[in-house]
Parts: C-alpha cells; structure tokens; sequence
C-alpha cells in the first residue's frame, strides 16, 4: 500500500472530531487578524476568505456575516454583495493563479455536502486545464500544489489592488 505523507490534514481530522460549539464562519468575521484567518476582503454584508481545506489551490469562499443557513433568509442586498465578491474573486484567481475556469457552488444541508451547514457560504474553486490527475482518480486524493500563506499572499496583493482590502 502507497502512503502519502499529509501532516497538515491532522487539523482538519481534529476539528471535525471535536466540533467546537461556535460557527468558524462568525468566529472569523469577528477576528481582528484577516491574515491569521485568511480572510482577504471584507465587504459592508459578506466576507471573501480561503478554505482551509481547499480542492484545489485558492478555493475561496464567499460568507455572509449573518449567520443564515438558506438563502431564502437572505435579503437582496447580501444575495447583490454575494454575487458580486464572487465576480472579483473569479477575477482575482484568474489575475494571481491563471486559472483557466472556476466552479462556484452552494451546498444547501448537509445531505447536500455541506460540511458547515448552519452558516451558508459561497465556493468559489479555481480550475486548470487536466487538473483533474490520477491522485484525485486512484485514491481519492488532492493535491494542493503551494502552501495556504503563499496563495494568500498572491490573493490578497490582488484584493489590495483592488482597493477592496486594507
């Protein structure tokens, strides 16, 4: 059996085995640090902030400060905000990672694939031509070709350009 080395999965393994009683989306919107949290703009309703456990390198998430789980519960201003940091974030990815497309998705329960269920989020995930290889194939494995700190440095330069983060 081939075994691939993955220390930093352990946090992730943690987390989902505790369950720490408050929302990690409202945690982090009330966090001071965004670089600590990797949040890289922070809009008047919604914030844009990586994954830290991405599918791919850069997958961003679009989260609404209100804590809501449908979008029904959405007014139409968060729904405007959503859409539109979503705009930018496709941008900023194609700008600082040359994707070449992205999937944007909105898993609605748990039955759904959402792993945070109770705070509804917005995933933006960058795409490259063949980047779907055997490792994702074979053993259900991703492959995340650059450290989380390094993207977010090439992410939130972009997001700065853009007059859209301090």
């Amino acid at each position: 059996m081939e075994r691939l080395w993955a220390p930093w999965r352990i946090r992730y393994i943690e987390n989902c085995a505790s369950k720490a009683s408050g929302c990690v989306f409202c945690e982090a919107a009330a966090a001071k640090d965004d670089a600590d949290r990797l949040i890289l703009s922070r809009g008047e309703r919604t914030m844009t902030i990586m994954n830290l456990y991405p599918y791919t390198n850069g997958h961003l998430m679009i989260v609404p400060y209100r804590h809501v789980a449908d979008l029904a519960a959405l007014d139409d201003a968060e729904r405007l905000e959503i859409m539109r940091a979503a705009t930018t974030a496709v941008e900023v990815l194609r700008e600082a990672l040359g994707c070449d497309g992205n999937n944007l998705g909105i898993n609605l329960g748990r039955p759904a694939g959402a792993g945070i269920d109770a705070h509804l989020h917005l995933h933006v995930v960058p795409r490259w031509n063949g980047d779907t290889n055997f490792m994702a194939v074979v053993d259900d494995t991703r492959v995340i070709s650059e450290a989380l700190a390094d993207t977010y440095r090439k992410l939130r330069a972009r997001y700065v350009e853009r007059g859209l983060a301090g």
